[in-house]
């Protein structure tokens, strides 16, 4: 980046972040062109792009579908209109009607602004896809804003912390938290010392076991800061007498590619994926983590290597629930008697389908469950999705505008704790919990399950 550059850019409130190897101001309509013409020849992209770009019914029911829309009303938050940014590119360029009339088809050359006004507006958007639930025409806004955060990355626009973390996980240290092996090791020992303090039985985290029946990867910061859902998640295989193991090689499910690098998503994919295989485990299971979920059941036929691909990818959930359905799980529900209420991640209920099975184990492990309002399908987002939790610049807009509705919809349940099975949620809503003085406290699904599981007494 040139002097000149990074000093435009420290005086443009446009940009919400500092960049990277931004490119010059002068290069960036042509890389940003040739970088839509390669993700429009890609198989993945060219039909769905051409539906969802060629064509918008102007109805602006995704408006009122949009929490962010709602609280800020502003234009730069209008789904239809942000995805108008990059659709009259698409129109002008690679559509003939488009490059015969112009602006009377929606179609408009590119502009140096127009780049600015989509760093903006792409990273206002938490890609929660509420809004194309009601879409007549069924658009999906989130996928364009994906697409244009990967066309704005080949122009050096990406947050830094994104960068900075998936750098570490792709370099040496292996882990988005820079976490060395022996600080790993030392952790898995302590959870172990902690579970046999509490049960009075060894129950083990077993590591690199070959031909375990369940491969399990986490967020790494659970190891960090979410020890309770990870002890309940031991406890969970231990009482199913399951087959699982951690790798020592790699132990970090994240893979922040999803929200703005194909290329970054692949790697990070890939090098999941080798490690399950050189253990020689046919499943993968994710833990409380909604974008590693969405990641691995998406884009593995797409991006993991042809000897990959007969690898399942769960997530713990849906391992959990079955054990539930198969009677390999007892409860005692006196043991979590508050008043518990439970947040839809974004990328396990709308990207993935994770609608029952979580309430389903919580009905069984608790004593009072209440609904948001709404929920499932319709639920709000927490307001750090699509990658935003981690871009500490737009905190106060995710306190605020972003996370709004769903601090009413906390609110408006008198529960005392909150349920989200997702380490971004986490993070988001605790921070919503604080800086708003919610009188509730939040905590993963499996904390509330480790708790409550009965155990054998097995030594």
């Amino acid at each position: 980046m040139t002097k000149e550059n990074e000093q435009n850019q420290e005086k443009d409130p446009k940009y919400p972040f500092r960049s990277e190897k931004l490119l010059p101001r002068e290069e960036r309509v042509v890389r940003f062109l040739s970088t839509l013409q390669d993700i429009l020849g890609a198989k993945i992209y060219n039909l769905p792009l051409d539906t969802y770009l060629g064509t918008c019914a102007k109805c602006n029911n995704c408006a009122e579908q949009c929490q962010v829309y709602q609280t800020s009303r502003d234009q730069r938050d209008l789904p239809a209109w942000r995805s108008d940014l990059l659709r009259k590119v698409y129109k002008k360029y690679f559509t003939t009607s488009g490059k015969l009339l112009g602006r009377l088809v929606g179609a408009e050359a590119l502009t140096g602004e127009d780049i600015d006004n989509m760093v903006d507006a792409f990273y206002r958007c938490n890609m929660c896809r509420r809004c194309g639930v009601n879409c007549p025409l069924a658009v999906d806004n989130a996928l364009v804003t994906r697409v244009g955060r990967v066309i704005l990355e080949r122009l050096g626009f990406v947050p830094t912390n994104m960068t900075v973390s998936t750098r570490a996980q792709l370099g040496e240290v292996g882990n988005t938290s820079a976490i060395p092996k022996a600080a790993f090791i030392d952790t898995l020992d302590f959870l172990e010392e902690e579970l046999r303090d509490e049960t009075g039985i060894a129950i083990p985290i077993p590591r690199d076991v070959e031909g375990a029946e369940f491969f399990f990867a986490a967020p790494v910061s659970d190891y960090i800061m979410e020890a309770d859902t990870l002890l309940g998640i031991a406890k969970t295989f231990y009482a199913a007498g399951a087959s699982w193991t951690v790798s020592m090689e790699n132990f970090d499910a994240i893979n922040y590619g999803l929200f703005y690098s194909d290329a970054d998503l692949e790697k990070v994919l890939n090098r999941l994926l080798e490690a399950a295989n050189s253990l020689k485990c046919k499943t993968i299971v994710i833990g409380e983590c909604g974008h590693a979920t969405k990641v691995g059941l998406l884009f593995q036929k797409v991006y993991g290597r042809p000897e990959y691909q007969g690898m399942n990818f769960k997530n713990i959930i849906e391992v959990s629930h079955s054990f539930l359905t198969e009677g390999k799980l007892a409860f005692d529900s006196t043991k979590n008697p508050e008043t518990i209420t439970y947040h839809d991640p974004c990328n396990l209920g709308r990207g993935s389908g994770l609608y029952e099975q979580p309430r389903e184990l919580l009905k069984a492990a608790v004593m009072h469950f209440v609904e948001m309002t709404p929920n499932r399908q319709m639920n709000y987002c927490c307001g750090g999705g699509g990658g935003l939790v981690v871009v500490e610049d737009l905190h106060d807009w995710r306190m605020s505008t972003a996370g709004q509705k769903k601090v009413e919809q906390l609110r408006a349940t008198g529960a005392k704790l909150v349920c989200a099975p997702c380490a971004n949620c986490k993070k988001q809503i605790r921070e919503l919990v604080h800086a708003h003085k919610l009188d509730m406290e939040v905590v993963g699904l499996h904390d509330l399950l480790g708790k409550a599981i009965v155990l054998s007494g097995k030594a």
